[in-house]
């Protein structure tokens, strides 16, 4: 089996104590048994995204419960819900909104995301809080009087930003599934914004690195700049937001209605209406959050569940794990040749049928339940040929039964001892969104608005196109990859929290990760580490990260056709920076967490 070793005892089922004892004793023994990719440079390593030889990278370890996300702020804030007596949901919440604080590049106020919950007894919901496009939102905004889209007005500035929905998603959760109030919530982030942190050197270079673009908008400029580009934000400096820190208190005393009613939505509404914006008040007093069923899939004997339409992701990986199904993955071999091929071309149809078929449920019929069986993508994959790619033009949208994201997003996935988990993914969609503020308010607002298809056959920023079920229309919420997931063991119980951010490879990324544990017996930091490869139908090329695949594996791919690039999006060296945790069953103990940050970027798995 390629892939990681498997991890030692130390690393798995062992109280700390023992683990660092029984550590030790097998690094001794370790170095006279390295293994093979150790010393073979131009080699593959598995989980490697640097190409350097060392040891695998070992998972965060707790009894009680585990908080996994972008920040570790952010994380030890959700950790401190459950040492309160709070569940998974209180914890997530609690992330969410110190999210918004230490990581305004995706965390937010002003944007949205999707949230799947995992109850005690095993059901399973999930609450949508995507942005819903204004009621005046057309197809003519975004197109010139030639009928030539505009992208850059769904890019940047106040016409690209939908009706904000993450603080709906966070209270509802909290309302319908937490125990704790909003204040005890929201503490920690009110005292991060309050009292401010130390910015992190990554921080404060790309802070500095985007003065251009904050200074563009007043607010942008006042909150996150210094008023000129010769003063630069240092690591280790602490960073008060002092008007944020004003928002979430009236969250916290005034709840949804605050945010959606009073006075933080008549700043959003006058400044969107004196800066030629779509949001007004009533479209702001008109949003919801959204409880939707999830779309649940088997892999296995393993059941998945992960979101449903507006989002693709769920109906995404159902089908890529549908088609992994029909073959041996693990004897093919992790990013061997043969494995990218195949799982290359299912990567190809199943991102043909998100074109054509994915739209907002409460707008147009959406065949869910026919594109996730597994006959239909037996069907689709009829045509595979192991020696040679389909013809690209050949590959097109199926025909299922109808029923009777960014790289700037965040994930963060968790987890309590009593089987309760949530799959959270928020996004501004850019990175710091439309790059304008509210001005009193202290948040960014999202560009959203980019993942609608402002005329058929024009791409998004991910490179992404639809049809006319995912157009711009007023209060229709715009298609999205965004893939929180929740897998349970063929025994019912708890086993995988996982999702990540990365615009159209949120989805690939999220599949890999679960084949990376079911099929190559990776451990959680070993799966979202893992080197990735990705295919998104158009454009045509098979992308990977460096060191994901073998020099032997590239020519092997081309000579069975691909176009194979490394890097996405015009170069993009590695992506995903997936947030996940594995729960397993240890005897006497219970359930025993086990936490995976992605390496990718400096977030962190908090236990207890």
């Amino acid at each position: 089996m390629l892939g990681f070793p498997r991890p030692p005892p130390c690393a798995m089922s062992m109280r700390p104590t023992a683990r660092i004892l029984g550590c030790a004793l097998l690094l001794v023994v370790g170095v006279f048994a390295l293994p093979a990719w150790t010393s073979a440079p131009n080699a593959s390593r598995p989980g490697s995204s640097s190409g350097t030889a060392g040891p695998a990278p070992v998972p965060e370890y707790a009894e009680n419960g585990m908080v996994v996300s972008a920040k570790k702020r952010a994380s030890q804030a959700g950790v401190s819900m459950l040492k309160k007596g709070g569940n998974a949901v209180d914890a997530a919440v609690a992330t969410g909104f110190a999210l918004a604080v230490v990581h305004p590049y995706a965390g937010n106020l002003g944007g949205g995301g999707f949230m799947v919950v995992r109850m005690p007894d095993g059901s399973v919901t999930t609450i949508d809080h995507r942005e819903d496009a204004p009621s005046g939102a057309t197809q003519d905004v975004y197109l010139d009087d030639d009928g030539n889209a505009v992208r850059q007005r769904s890019r940047r500035g106040y016409l690209a930003s939908g009706v904000p929905g993450t603080v709906a998603g966070l209270l509802t959760a909290l309302d319908e599934h937490g125990t704790l109030d909003r204040a005890t919530v929201m503490a920690p982030a009110i005292r991060l914004a309050e009292e401010g942190f130390p910015l992190p050197h990554t921080m404060a270079e790309d802070l500095n690195d985007r003065y251009e673009a904050f200074a563009e908008f007043s607010a942008t400029k006042k909150y996150f700049t210094k008023g000129r580009a010769s003063a630069e934000y240092r690591a280790g400096e602490r960073f008060v937001q002092s008007d944020l820190a004003r928002t979430l208190k009236r969250i916290r005393d005034k709840g949804k209605a605050e945010f959606y009613e009073g006075r933080t939505a008549s700043l959003i509404a006058e400044q969107f209406q004196a800066n030629g914006g779509l949001i007004d008040a009533q479209d702001l007093a008109e949003y919801e959050a959204v409880e939707r069923d999830p779309v649940t899939a088997t892999y296995r004997g393993y059941e998945v569940h992960s979101m449903g339409p507006p989002s693709s992701g769920g109906v995404a990986i159902a089908q890529l794990l549908n088609a992994a199904e029909m073959r041996d993955i693990d004897q093919m071999g992790f990013n061997s040749s043969a494995t990218a091929h195949y799982i290359g071309e299912a990567m190809r149809r199943v991102f043909a049928d998100r074109a054509k078929w994915l739209g907002d449920p409460d707008h147009v019929e959406v065949p869910t339940e026919g594109l996730i069986q597994k006959d239909y993508m037996r069907e689709r994959m009829a045509s595979f040929d192991s020696s040679r790619i389909t013809p690209t033009d050949s590959v097109r949208a199926g025909e299922p039964m109808l029923a009777g994201e960014s790289m700037e997003t965040s994930h963060y996935s968790v987890a309590d001892s009593s089987g309760m988990a949530v799959s959270v993914t928020t996004t501004l969609n850019s990175g710091y969104g439309s790059k304008v503020m509210i001005d009193g308010a202290g948040f960014f607002m999202n560009n959203e608005m980019n993942d609608f298809v402002l005329k058929p056959g024009v791409p998004n920023q991910f490179g992404l196109s639809g049809t006319k079920r995912n157009l711009v229309a007023p209060d229709r919420r715009m298609v999205s990859s965004m893939s929180p997931t929740i897998v349970e063991t063929p025994e019912g119980e708890l086993s995988l929290v996982i999702g990540a951010p990365g615009g159209s490879t949120i989805i690939t990324t999220t599949f890999q990760v679960i084949m990376n544990v079911i099929d190559h017996g990776m451990d959680i930091e070993q799966a979202v580490t893992a080197g990735r490869i990705h295919h998104q139908w158009k454009p045509r090329h098979l992308s990977h990260e460096e060191f994901a695949l073998s020099r032997d594996a590239v020519r092997n791919l081309r000579a069975r056709g691909w176009e194979v690039t490394e890097g996405v999006f015009g170069g993009i060296p590695r992506w995903g920076r997936a947030q996940g945790l594995r729960v397993t069953q240890s005897g006497d103990e219970g359930r025993v967490f086990y936490g995976g940050s992605d390496p990718r970027a400096n977030g962190a798995a908090v236990g207890f």
